[in-house]
């Protein structure tokens, strides 16, 4: 995306959006099933990795701000019934070709909220689903946890079942704007369940924050990164706030209603307090590993769930609405409650839409993707693809690096490779990576909805 398309983005708060794949979600259809249900009937041809994604789609409150598939008013029978369901619909995978015999190299609850669940529930579905699947040796398995849902003896039991990463959603350290943003968690629960994690000895711990949420200021958005450098996490996540169409601050942004009284902060700003927390956690001593994470120590804290991702790995995922990678083909399974329940209980895997795309569509994917870690290596993509991405997106270097978004180097040329062995985003490109992906983008896929 460029020139008035751009522009548009910087001015549109809602239907504005985090890049996850591609092709966009929108052109997924149902049509295409057909092709997962192939794919998942046929044995992999390469050794990918493997992952299990886990949705559990139950919170205590729902935020203002949150676009996801989530539930507020499921009785204890039905949390039941769904994870019931979620252990159904893993034998259902475990027995077919594309899985069968396969061990996961990385495993990721999210939600929703994982730690809303019992520590019995969790005991009892982690014993389930290895039944029919062996993941204590993946590399990384990671939790999302809301802070005010967690115990001692919750988090001892999410330790116990193998966990490598506890990912709090910490979001910001001031109850005011936790309460405006509709938020269940207060600060004294992060504090208590931070350091009880700590004393747990989890491997990585993870501290979420989001840029620009409701009623933030600069002094706030200081004290965060205050806070978060204070209690030392392994690895720090800081998104944009993001508005899609279907958050409740959109909708009454767009209603006019004025529910929300407080204004959300414009993008220049938003992307100003990201670049202002990377300042002082490099100052800290963490390095910045992609357009959303620091990490204190990159030789032993990772993001697999991430980077196997962006590089083609195959992924199940489990849950309503759930999205999924199998041999080629982009899955996504029926995104509501009855659909998903209805679908297992007549013994079938619980796919709503999917596409398979073309070698240039994986290889534009993956270009995309990776980018947001803020380089790339064109040896990669030509030893993979057999595709020079110098030259086969030479236009879009062109651009980036005319729009002063490309790392530049004496007697180099940026669209020639840079270095040679890596192309590079600098900061402000990569502060705003999302907004510049589109560039890349097949011309039938620009300006097109989203999801």
């Amino acid at each position: 995306m460029s020139g008035a398309g751009e522009a548009a983005v910087e001015q549109t708060d809602v239907g504005s959006y985090f890049v996850a794949n591609y092709p966009p979600f929108s052109v997924w259809n149902a049509e295409a099933v057909t092709d997962a249900r192939h794919a998942l009937d046929t044995q992999p041809e390469t050794d990918r990795p493997l992952g299990l994604y886990l949705h559990i789609p139950f919170c205590r409150k729902r935020c203002h701000f949150c676009y996801f598939r989530v539930y507020t008013d499921k009785n204890a029978r039905e949390v039941e019934q769904y994870l019931d369901l979620l252990a159904r619909e893993w034998d259902l995978y475990a027995s077919r070709p594309a899985v069968k015999g396969r061990k996961f190299n990385f495993v990721y609850f999210g939600g929703g909220t994982p730690s809303f669940l019992s520590t019995k529930q969790l005991q009892n579905l982690v014993g389930r689903l290895n039944a029919n699947g062996e993941w204590n040796n993946a590399e990384e398995i990671t939790f999302e946890c809301e802070p005010g849902t967690l115990t001692e003896a919750k988090l001892a039991a999410i330790r116990e079942l193998g966990v490598t990463r506890l990912s709090l959603g910490v979001e910001n350290f001031d109850d005011r704007i936790l309460e405006i943003n509709g938020r269940a968690h207060r600060t004294p629960e992060i504090d208590r369940s931070y350091k009880c994690a700590r004393a747990l000895g989890f491997p990585q711990i993870n501290i979420d924050l989001i840029a620009g949420m409701l009623g933030e200021t600069d002094e706030n958005w200081q004290q965060c990164i205050r806070r978060t450098i204070e209690l030392d996490p392994d690895s720090v996540t800081i998104y944009q706030m993001e508005l899609p169409f279907n958050t409740t601050i959109s909708a009454d942004i767009l209603k006019h209603t004025g529910q929300f009284s407080q204004q959300v902060a414009s993008w220049e700003t938003r992307r100003r307090w990201v670049r202002e927390a990377f300042d002082a956690l490099e100052g800290a001593g963490y390095t910045i590993g992609s357009a959303y994470t620091a990490v204190k120590d990159p030789s032993r804290t990772t993001f697999l769930y991430r980077d196997r991702l962006w590089a083609g790995a195959d992924l199940v995922g489990l849950g309503v609405a759930s999205f999924g990678h199998v041999n080629g083909v982009h899955v996504q399974n029926l995104d509501t409650w009855e659909a998903y329940g209805a679908a297992i209980d007549r013994g079938e895997i619980p796919l709503g839409r999917a596409y398979r795309p073309s070698d240039d569509e994986r290889l534009i994917r993956e270009v995309i993707l990776q980018l947001k870690r803020g380089s790339i290596r064109p040896g990669y993509f030509a030893e993979k693809f057999g595709v020079d991405i110098r030259q086969r997106f030479a236009g879009v270097w062109q651009s980036l690096s005319d729009d002063g978004y490309l790392e530049r180097r004496a007697g180099q040329s940026v669209v020639a490779g840079g270095s040679g062995d890596r192309i590079a985003l600098r900061r402000e490109g990569l502060l705003r990576v999302d907004s510049l992906l589109q560039r890349f983008f097949l011309p039938e896929h620009r300006g097109v909805r989203y999801t």
